[in-house]
């Protein structure tokens, strides 16, 4: 069996890991020399080249190093055929799910509020909803998702699920289609986008859907740049001397990263920024994922795979 490992920054350290758990491989990283590299059966990867997809002919499976695929799907030369599988929450899950009750809780208990009026020294102190009163919205309810909804139910918040199907998540109202989607927004004192990059998703988040948001409602994306018309979003959250529709929005993925220091989201005073840094994958858990599914089709056993149409 051999195993070529692509992912910047982090490829030796997932070589020596896999080729402990199979020592019989020949497994190489894809520095090495391009007639080492050929002839593989696993390619594990995260933002593979055009080149290391074009020149593998032979693949059993590409192992994504990563929740999303969008990448992998867009890059030319990839073969077709070969099955596709991503890592799925592998401790993702749990790190997502502190950063979103984070934001959750960040403007539900006005620490916003709080910021702007520590510069004037402004004492003034903000009163607390029950929380039952303050409904989130999760777009997305994949496993990341379902960790991150099951989260916020637990802290006592009335948490509204949506995904492209029927789903069912305990202490979750979940719906799906357009009318279940337009509850959600309606509901949402906080909405949370965690939706796959698709041909669907392009955009989701428009000028139209942000309107149904209630007055003062918040968004939160650790989920995908392009889930949110960024346009649309600035005219929402309103100049920086207007109120505007939104309260304020916690963004950690953008259409383009790094952010362009010209973006005038860096500048809202009604947007926090982080960089891209919402759930960074878990050495440990994601290479214990990555050995199972490969020992997974080495015993030819079903393995849950993409839908490259789909596009998750």
């Amino acid at each position: 069996m051999k195993i070529v490992v692509h992912i910047k920054g982090e490829t030796e350290q997932w070589r020596e890991a896999l080729a402990k758990a199979f020592p019989e491989a020949d497994v190489i990283t894809s520095e090495a020399p391009t007639e080492a590299r050929l002839n593989a059966d696993y390619l594990a990867a995260w933002k593979p080249p055009e080149h290391l997809l074009r020149e593998q002919i032979q693949l059993k499976a590409i192992i994504n190093l990563g929740a999303g695929v969008d990448y992998l799907l867009r890059t030319p030369g990839r073969p077709q055929g070969v099955p596709i599988v991503k890592l799925r929450d592998a401790g993702m899950g749990e790190l997502m799910a502190d950063y979103v009750l984070y934001g959750v809780l960040y403007f539900y208990r006005s620490f916003d509020r709080y910021a702007n009026q520590q510069p004037q020294a402004h004492w003034r102190p903000h009163p607390v909803v029950e929380k039952s009163q303050w409904p989130v919205g999760i777009l997305g309810l994949g496993a990341i998702g379902t960790r991150v909804a099951e989260t916020l139910s637990q802290a006592g918040f009335p948490t509204l699920g949506w995904s492209r199907s029927p789903k069912r998540i305990d202490g979750v109202s979940c719906h799906h289609g357009d009318d279940g989607l337009n509850h959600v927004l309606n509901q949402a004192q906080t909405l949370v986008t965690l939706l796959p990059d698709t041909a669907e998703t392009h955009g989701i988040i428009n000028e139209k859907r942000l309107a149904k948001l209630p007055d003062g409602a918040s968004v939160i994306n650790p989920g995908r740049g392009s889930l949110i018309d960024e346009s649309a979003l600035l005219a929402a959250l309103g100049a920086h001397d207007t109120l505007g529709h939104l309260r304020g929005a916690i963004l950690d993925a953008f259409a383009e990263e790094p952010l362009p220091e010209e973006n005038p989201l860096w500048q809202h005073p009604k947007v926090t920024i982080t960089p891209h840094m919402s759930a960074p994958t878990p050495l440990n858990a994601a290479i214990d994922q990555v050995i199972a599914y490969l020992r997974a089709f080495e015993a030819g056993e079903k393995v849950k795979t993409i839908n490259p149409s789909d596009g998750y």
